[in-house]
């Protein structure tokens, strides 16, 4: 099977890589970059593909190209990327492999649990609402791209992913010093709930949705038990032996991160992998101490 990838040099891209070439996956990486060799293809999110002709004999794509959407505040500037890089990206790509002589059986799309918004203690799953807010609104345009892929006769799977845990990106990754250094804590109330996935199940889901050709539309890629934030920063203090009595009151976060921080850090949402559980789906590591042990050691 020969599989495109978008997002190759990213946490979740890198991290795929060695995992489907071990099961004989060809593979073709786009990136902004020059071509390095015949794996690699030119991509950018503005002017798409350098050689579409390049793209004939795929059998899938995995896009999962996109601006971080944390850091520190965003400005109009950064909330413009973030959007652009998800609608125009994928348009994009859609565009392109819809135009192919022989199009790509699968397109599995990134898309995230920012689709939800706040949702305080509800429980939410596939068929839950969109929320509203400026993240919910990236991903509704976000997945409308996506889905024109399945428009043009491509099997497409919309991976809202939640928060991935791995030492070397993301949010745990962010972490990981501050708490090491004793000065993690609770942020806001710490009742929020948080949504999250290891980076092993995360990259089983992919190849699951990729072998199984019945998968199609939204699937959470989620773990099956969500934690508040307190069980989370509790959970992490015991795994590196830490205290965790520092806490970043609301108020701070507001002031220091703006809009960013009342979305990323204080929102509250409640996924569950509800598509997933039905399909019969195992998950490595179901239990958030379990898979915060497997990503720091």
């Amino acid at each position: 099977m020969k599989v495109l990838i978008t997002g190759a040099s990213g946490l979740l891209g890198r991290a795929l890589q060695p995992r489907l070439a071990a099961k004989g996956y060809e593979m073709l990486l786009a990136s902004r970059s020059e071509p390095k060799d015949g794996s690699h293809i030119r991509w950018t999110i503005e002017d798409g593909f350098a050689d579409p002709e390049r793209l004939e004999g795929l059998d899938a794509v995995i896009h999962l190209a996109g601006e971080n959407v944390s850091g520190l505040r965003w400005t109009d500037e950064k909330k413009k990327a973030i959007l652009d890089s998800r609608v125009l990206g994928t348009r994009n790509v859609v565009e392109a492999i819809s135009k192919l002589k022989e199009k790509p059986r699968t397109f599995i799309a990134s898309s995230a649990i920012g689709f939800y918004g706040e949702r305080g203690d509800e429980e939410v799953n596939e068929s839950s609402a969109a929320g509203t807010g400026f993240l919910p609104d990236v991903c509704k345009a976000w997945e409308a791209e996506s889905r024109r892929a399945e428009d043009a006769g491509i099997r497409t799977v919309l991976l809202r992913t939640g928060i991935v845990l791995s030492k070397d990106g993301g949010a745990l990754g962010t972490m990981l010093l501050p708490f090491k250094m004793g000065v993690g804590g609770v942020v806001g109330s710490g009742k929020q709930w948080m949504s999250w996935i290891s980076l092993e199940d995360e990259m089983a889901v992919i190849e699951y949705c990729l072998e199984n050709e019945n998968i199609r539309g939204a699937i959470n890629a989620v773990g099956p038990n969500p934690v508040t934030n307190e069980q989370f920063t509790k959970t992490l203090g015991d795994v590196l032996y830490r205290p965790t009595f520092l806490p970043l009151p609301e108020f701070a976060v507001s002031m220091l991160f703006g809009e960013m921080g009342d979305a990323l850090l204080l929102a509250s949402t409640k996924v569950l992998p509800k598509r997933l559980e039905e399909l019969g789906f195992e998950f490595k590591h179901p239990d958030l101490k379990d898979a915060i042990e497997s990503a720091v050691k």
